[in-house]
C-alpha cells in the first residue's frame, strides 16, 4: 500500500483496497501503460456503444423520413448491432470495475477486436444481397486492426495473431454469404479486394514493438539501486510509490520516487521539492519509535531520480478505516492515540515536529502477532523546532498542510511552532475516530481555518453515534484548545494520561483480531512472474 500519499491518492493494499495496476509488467509492457489500459478500453467500448445506438436510431428512422431501403434485412442487422451493444457494455463494465488482471484485460481487448471485426466483416457480408468488396481495397476492418494496438497494446505475437484473425473476417463473410446463396467472386478477386486487411495486420505489430521496447527502456530508467519495481501503489503530490523487491534479500518494500516532471517546474521550485524530499527521508531515518514507519534505504539514481525505501505495511489508514466502517469505540481510539503519541514523543525529543498529523497519515496494521499496530507516515512536512512561521511560510503551510487538522498558531502565522501543534492535530484525529466527522465543516479550506482560529468545537459526544468516554472527551477537548499553553504540554505527557484512563486496556488483542478477521479482504492476486525487472 501507499504509505505516504495524501488522502484521496492512497491506492493499493489497504484493507478492502484494490491493486491499482493489476499485474504490472504483463507481456513486457510498462506498468504505467497497463494502468491506463483500463481507462482506455472503457472509453473505447463506451464510444462503440454510442455509435451502435446511433446506428439503431438511424435505421429505425429510415421509413419515417422516406429514405431508400438499404436493402438489408432489418431483423438481422438489429441482431448483430444489439449483440455488439451487449458485448461493448460488458467490456465497459469489466474495464471500469477492474475485475480482471492486466494480462486478462489485454486478452479481453484482443477478443473485443476480433468480435468487432466480425461485426464489421462477416455480419455486413451476410446481410448484404451481394458481396461487399471495397472499391480501393480498404475495408473499415482495417481501421479496427490499426486502432486496437494503439489503444490496448499487447505483445507483438498476440497482436499479430488477433490482427490476422480480424483481417480474415471480410473474406470469411464473403464465403459464408455464398453458403447462404449469395454470389461468390473468384478467389483471386477476394484476395486482391482484401489484401490491405493483411497488410494492416502486419503494420499493427509496429505499435507493439514500440511499446515493448518502451517497457525495456522504462525498466532501465527505473533501476533503483538494488531494487526491482513491481507495481505502482499510488501517486501523490511529491511522487510515486511502488511496491518493490530487493534483488538479493527478496524482501518486499515500498519505494517512494520523486516525480521527474516536478523538477521541470523551475530551478527554485525543483530545489524546494528536492529539499523537502531529502528532509523527509533524513527525518524518518533518525526516528526510532516502533510506531513510526521504518526507512530502509535512500539514494539517487544516475539519472538524478531521488528515492527512499520504506517498510511495506499490511492494513489501512485511519481515514479509510472510519470512512468504511464508521467511528471506533472509545477504547480503540485510545489504543490508536497512545501509539501515535509514542511516535510523536520520539520525534519531539529529537527536536522534530510532524506538522501534518491526520488520519490519512496514520496506518493501522497487522504486523507479526499484533493487530491494530500503528505506523505514523509521511514526515514530508517535518521541521526542526523552534521555528517562527512568517507570513509567507504560513501560506506555504496552508498548501502543504491539511486545513481540517491545522492548529490555530500555524494558521495565524508569526508565532513560534512547537510539538503542541502536533497535539492539536492529534486532537482532530481523535475527534474523527470518535465521531466520523471533522471538527469543523465548511465549504472552503479558508472557512475551515477561520473556524480553527475562532470557533470552539462541539464535544465529540454530541456528534457521535457511539458513546464517548467522558474522561477521553475531556482530553480531546483540551488538545483542541486554541492556545497551546492550554493543551497537554508534551506528547509524552498526553500518552501517560491516555494510558491512565480506565478504558485504556479495554481494547484487547482478542477484540482487535476479531475485528480484523471480519474485515480482512480476499488475498490479492499474486504479481505475475513476467514482471519486467527494473
Amino acid at each position: 500500500m501507499d504509505q505516504s500519499l495524501p488522502d484521496s491518492d492512497r491506492i493499493g493494499q489497504s484493507v478492502g483496497g484494490r491493486n491499482s495496476a493489476g499485474a504490472p509488467g504483463a507481456g513486457g509492457l510498462p506498468p504505467d501503460l497497463l494502468e491506463s489500459a483500463y481507462r482506455r478500453l472503457s472509453i473505447l467500448s463506451l464510444v462503440v456503444s454510442a455509435l451502435l445506438v446511433v446506428n439503431l436510431v438511424i435505421y429505425s428512422l429510415l421509413p419515417l423520413i422516406s429514405l431508400p431501403d438499404p436493402g438489408q434485412p432489418p431483423d438481422l442487422v438489429d441482431l448483430f448491432v444489439l449483440g455488439m451493444l451487449v458485448l461493448s457494455g460488458g467490456v465497459f463494465f469489466l474495464a471500469r470495475s477492474r475485475r480482471l488482471g492486466a494480462r486478462r484485460l489485454l486478452d479481453l481487448g484482443l477478443v473485443y477486436q476480433v468480435l468487432l471485426a466480425f461485426t464489421g466483416g462477416v455480419a455486413i457480408q451476410l446481410v448484404a444481397g451481394e458481396p461487399q468488396l471495397p472499391r480501393w481495397g480498404i475495408s473499415h476492418v482495417c481501421i479496427i486492426i490499426l486502432l486496437f494496438p494503439v489503444i490496448v497494446p499487447n505483445t507483438p505475437a498476440r497482436t499479430l495473431g488477433a490482427s490476422l484473425i480480424a483481417a480474415s473476417m471480410d473474406p470469411l463473410g464473403v464465403l459464408l454469404g455464398g453458403w447462404m446463396g449469395h454470389v461468390v467472386p473468384p478467389a483471386t478477386e477476394i484476395v486482391v479486394a482484401f489484401h490491405w486487411n493483411y497488410l494492416c495486420a502486419g503494420l499493427a505489430v509496429i505499435p507493439s514493438l514500440v511499446v515493448t521496447g518502451l517497457g525495456r527502456e522504462v525498466g532501465k530508467a527505473r533501476e533503483m539501486s538494488a531494487y526491482r519495481l513491481i507495481e505502482r501503489l499510488g501517486e501523490g503530490a511529491m511522487g510515486e510509490v511502488w511496491r518493490t523487491r530487493h534483488h538479493q534479500l527478496a524482501r518486499d518494500a515500498a519505494i517512494k520516487i520523486i516525480q521527474p516532471e516536478k523538477l521541470l517546474a523551475g530551478d527554485e521550485e525543483a530545489a524546494r521539492l528536492l529539499q523537502r524530499f531529502e528532509r523527509e527521508a533524513q527525518a524518518t531515518a533518525t526516528l526510532e519509535s516502533p510506531y513510526t514507519v521504518e526507512l530502509y534505504d535512500f539514494g539517487v539514481t544516475d539519472e538524478g531520480t531521488f528515492f527512499y525505501v520504506m517498510e511495506l505495511l499490511d492494513g489501512l489508514d485511519l481515514d479509510s478505516l472510519v470512512r468504511r466502517y464508521g467511528p471506533v469505540p472509545s477504547e480503540r481510539a485510545v489504543w490508536f492515540l497512545i501509539q501515535v503519541c509514542h511516535s510523536l514523543a520520539d520525534a519531539h525529543a529529537r527536536g522534530l515536529m510532524h506538522r501534518d498529523v491526520k488520519p490519512a497519515n496514520i496506518f493501522a496494521c497487522r504486523k507479526g502477532l499484533d493487530s491494530d499496530f500503528v505506523k505514523v507516515l509521511d514526515f514530508g512536512l517535518v521541521k526542526a523546532r523552534p521555528s517562527v512561521v512568517a507570513d509567507g511560510a504560513t501560506m506555504e503551510n496552508a498548501v502543504l498542510g491539511t486545513p481540517a487538522y491545522m492548529p490555530p498558531e500555524m494558521i495565524r502565522g508569526g508565532e513560534e511552532i512547537d510539538g503542541r501543534a502536533d497535539l492539536y492535530s492529534l486532537g482532530c484525529v481523535a475527534y474523527w475516530l470518535l465521531t466520523g466527522r471533522l471538527v469543523f465543516d465548511a465549504t472552503s479550506p479558508v472557512d475551515v481555518m477561520i473556524q480553527h482560529v475562532n470557533r470552539e468545537p462541539e464535544p465529540p459526544s454530541v456528534r457521535s453515534e457511539l458513546a464517548v468516554d467522558p474522561a477521553l472527551e475531556r482530553i480531546v477537548l483540551q488538545c483542541l484548545q486554541k492556545e497551546r499553553d492550554d493543551r497537554p504540554h508534551s506528547a509524552a505527557a498526553l500518552m501517560t494520561r491516555l494510558e491512565d484512563l480506565p478504558i485504556a486496556r479495554a481494547w484487547t488483542p482478542e477484540r482487535s483480531w476479531e475485528w480484523w478477521g471480519r474485515h480482512t479482504p480476499p488475498v490479492p492476486e499474486p504479481v505475475a512472474e513476467e514482471v519486467v525487472p527494473v
